[in-house]
């Protein structure tokens, strides 16, 4: 479905309260969207489960295979055979949004894309998460994998209630991958009091997409939006959500999980790829920066980052112990023969 709109016009909109699960605000929250590289939110999510489970740690090995290193940018480039922490990993895929390190953390943890892709899925069901599906670990586009503004902040909510000793991960302003340096998309960290995460998110289908979060005197609020037609304007918006939702009262606001289904495109996800997407488009992006080229960003509650942005240093090697017990196993890309009617087979023969 083609969305004939113009960058003007806004996509979808949420912003919940962390601590009591009201909706503060919202716009179309349950139209289907294309999450981008939201999905690496959940991505993280399924990790933290197989943590929790026992399965790996964040010392465990995930491995860059042929297949992940073949994936498109935005990506680390690592060559197959690499070697990461899942503690760097995930790291990596919050900032730099990598798509080589998703598949690979994917691969490392329940053996295959589709197998997590079954994890992400089920961790959906899971919470409550009705208007989502799964087909990979990074986002990049296909048209089976959709989700909703309501939904992601149910994710949102999930990630910072169940694993709070893990919100570190999305507040990192850059990282620091030997000489080079990568700065966090995420405009709000550093820039806008009390923002602490957490990922954005970007495909011309998908538009520029947000899950921010801010906590001032205890209070935590999240945002997400997706469908904008620029980064300033994402962050303009995220910083609006967020200045408001904390100045809302919630004592007659509904929680997320009673909030009435409304709005259309419930069944077909907006494709923004014709607003986004076109030279003109690009050329408005383009001038919306100054003469250092550094974008332009008109709101009263995001201040220029003052100091040099604090970095996390990244890297391969480190990585201690098994792999997953799901990814343990890889078997040989050789035919298997056809036994003869008497014959029993044995167990395929695995190649560690």
């Amino acid at each position: 479905m083609v969305w004939t709109a113009s960058p003007a016009q806004a996509g979808p909109s949420i912003v919940v309260d962390l601590k009591s699960g009201k909706v503060l605000a919202q716009e179309e929250a349950f139209r289907r969207w294309y999450p981008a590289s939201l999905s690496k939110l959940m991505t993280a999510y399924v990790a933290f489960r197989a943590i929790k489970a026992g399965e790996v740690t964040l010392k465990s090995p995930v491995t860059i295979s042929k297949n992940a290193a073949k994936e498109p940018p935005s990506k680390m480039g690592y060559k197959p055979g690499s070697v990461l922490t899942l503690d760097n990993a995930i790291k990596i895929i919050m900032v730099k949004s990598a798509n080589d390190v998703a598949t690979a953390i994917a691969e490392s943890i329940a053996g295959s894309e589709k197998a997590f892709a079954t994890r992400m899925n089920a961790e959906s069901r899971r919470l409550g998460m009705s208007g989502s599906h799964w087909v990979n670990a990074h986002g990049l586009h296909d048209d089976e994998q959709y989700t909703t503004a309501r939904d992601m902040a149910f994710l949102a909510l999930a990630i910072r209630r169940e694993f709070p000793e893990n919100v570190g991960y999305f507040a990192i302003e850059g990282l620091a991958a030997g000489k080079v340096k990568l700065p966090n998309h995420n405009t709000l960290i550093g820039r806008f009091d009390g923002a602490d995460g957490m990922k954005t998110g970007f495909t011309c289908p998908a538009g520029f997409n947000l899950v921010a979060s801010a906590t001032r005197e205890g209070r935590t609020i999240i945002a997400v939006l997706v469908g904008e037609a620029s980064v300033s304007q994402r962050a303009e918006k995220a910083a609006q959500l967020l200045e408001d939702g904390f100045k809302r009262n919630q004592s007659f606001a509904s929680s997320l999980a009673a909030l009435p289904v409304g709005g259309g495109m419930l069944a077909e996800a907006t494709n923004m790829r014709p607003v986004i997407c076109t030279e003109e488009a690009r050329k408005q992006r383009a001038e919306n920066r100054d003469e250092d080229g550094s974008m332009i960003i008109r709101s009263p509650y995001i201040r220029d980052l003052d100091r040099e942005p604090r970095l996390v240093a990244v890297g391969l090697g480190g990585a201690t112990g098994p792999k997953s017990p799901a990814a343990a196993v890889e078997y040989a890309n050789v035919p298997i023969p056809t036994p003869r009617p008497d014959y029993k087979p044995a167990t395929q023969t695995a190649v560690q």
